[in-house]
């Protein structure tokens, strides 16, 4: 595309980039305005604990459909955060007809003192969670969500207690509401406008 211009420009790869993102944060920002994570996030967040057994924290992903829970410690402080990816690398199966035996062994809880099979939810844990702040714009997560592929982030207040989860629906939602929902919210109103004259 650039040769089109017929001149080279002095630029690296790494400014390029640089130079790239901004203008997407920019059109991002566009879209979203000024919209807060504390606007868009649920509140009503699950969690589980380090110590937490993963038959617990398995039935908790299972039976409301999530794809990844918080992990809090007593002061209700995010340390981590697990999926339903770190249960199947876990299950230690290569071949998909085995995996349900695979997690059955997992979550089968041995009880003995030195067991070198994880027991509890803070062993196969991630401890390198991403975390929003409530009052972070909510455009700051898209790079996040769609290059570094999270599908949830938690999001936490200034002593990294947390107030809520923003998922991938959340902010597809939100940009309909922002965005895409103004041309429908208009032509609804131009007909209720209409239809009382």
């Amino acid at each position: 595309m650039l040769a089109r211009y017929n001149q080279v420009l002095d630029i690296s790869r790494e400014d390029l980039q640089t130079i790239l993102m901004e203008t997407e944060m920019q059109a991002y920002q566009r879209l979203f305005g000024i919209t807060r994570c504390a606007d868009v996030m649920s509140r009503d967040v699950l969690s589980v604990m380090f110590g937490s057994e993963l038959q617990e924290a398995w039935d908790i992903l299972h039976k409301h459909r999530l794809t990844a829970l918080p992990v809090v410690d007593r002061g209700n402080r995010v340390v981590g955060i697990i999926t339903k990816a770190d249960f199947i690398a876990h299950a230690k199966t290569d071949r998909y007809t085995f995996l349900g035996r695979g997690l059955q062994t997992l979550l089968q809880p041995i009880r003995q003192n030195h067991s070198i099979k994880p027991e509890v939810v803070g062993q196969i844990m991630h401890t390198d969670v991403r975390t929003a702040y409530q009052e972070q714009p909510v455009v700051e997560l898209v790079p996040l969500m769609s290059d570094a592929g999270l599908h949830s982030i938690p999001v936490v207040d200034e002593e990294r207690r947390l107030v809520g989860m923003i998922t991938q629906s959340d902010m597809i939602a939100t940009l309909y509401e922002k965005n895409l929902g103004q041309p429908a919210r208009t032509a609804k109103l131009a007909a209720i406008s209409g239809s009382a004259r």
